[in-house]
């Protein structure tokens, strides 16, 4: 089921990034396929234990049989919550895969790639309420220019959002071929499907508020690590990447520095790569989804 679903980027690196403790308690907050998640459990010896979260209901098919590990349905932005709900205090490694499973992708329905005709949905969770459709017929177009820059950084955001304001006055924008039929004319031909990827980009973070859910799990993972332990984070776009960046370096995701009386900076992690870890070439090749792959990792201080 796991190769179907998804295939792991970077899947030893990222997992060797959390030096395991075969003894130690581990949260990955992106579960997806589980291949991170079974990768960290053959690691582990009887004594300890693996969090696992996902927000979508169809990851629950890859739940795995095991008395080491625990399968929690949330958002990862409640890491914290949950973790005090099972009566842990500390972690000695959180793993995150940010980029988004390869099923939702080639889930035709979903509607979160512009390769099919498909309702406009988006939602990682579908008990959720709003869908893309929804914030492309009821956003202002300044919000619209907002959303296409900020998380698409497309520099045409304003045209974007003012043809999509136009043509939602005479039909609404159900469809990904309606939006696609809008918003085509504004990119070349050679740049067509980049630019078209970035528009999605956006409306996707937008749809599951993925930036201020990063920022919350991001915020309490250092938190919740013990001394010695370990972050180890997969971004696949500058906005997630600068987050996780600015976190390790300052303490916090908007890269503030804060000093102590002597002048050092107040950050409870240090970078173990200092060199962020790309995919190989002969990775890329067999998964073209990890070219864009980053991972950075963290020790708590």
């Amino acid at each position: 089921m796991e190769n179907v679903y998804h295939i792991p980027v970077l899947l030893q690196e990222t997992v060797d990034g959390l030096n395991i403790n075969p003894d130690g308690i581990y949260v990955d907050v992106t579960f997806g396929g589980g291949g991170h998640s079974r990768e960290i459990l053959s690691r582990l010896s009887p004594k300890g234990h693996l969090y696992s979260f996902d927000q979508d209901e169809d990851a629950e098919q890859n739940i795995i049989q095991d008395n080491r590990f625990t399968f929690v349905r949330s958002n990862f932005r409640y890491i914290k919550n949950w973790m005090r709900y099972y009566g842990i205090e500390q972690v000695d490694g959180i793993l995150a895969d940010l980029g988004v499973s390869s099923h939702h992708f080639d889930a035709q329905e979903r509607g979160f790639s512009f390769r099919f005709d498909a309702p406009l949905d988006m939602r990682m969770n579908q008990k959720a309420q709003r869908t893309a459709a929804d914030i492309l017929n009821e956003y202002s177009e300044a919000q619209l220019a907002d959303l296409f820059y900020l998380y698409g950084e497309l520099k045409n955001a304003r045209k974007i959002a003012a043809a999509v304001v136009k043509n939602r006055n005479n039909q609404r924008i159900e469809t990904t071929g309606d939006l696609m039929n809008i918003i085509k004319v504004f990119f070349e031909r050679d740049r067509e499907k980049k630019e078209l990827a970035k528009v999605f980009q956006a409306l996707r973070i937008e749809v599951n508020q993925e930036m201020q859910a990063l920022k919350e799990m991001l915020t309490a993972s250092a938190v919740l690590l013990k001394a010695g332990g370990r972050l180890s984070v997969l971004t696949y776009h500058s906005l997630e990447d600068r987050m996780v960046k600015n976190l390790i370096k300052t303490g916090n995701v908007e890269g503030h520095v804060e000093k102590d009386f002597f002048g050092n900076t107040n950050a409870p992690l240090k970078m173990v790569n200092n060199k962020v870890i790309i995919a190989s070439e002969e990775e890329q090749t067999r998964n073209p989804r990890s070219r864009s792959a980053k991972l950075r990792i963290a020790e708590k201080k």
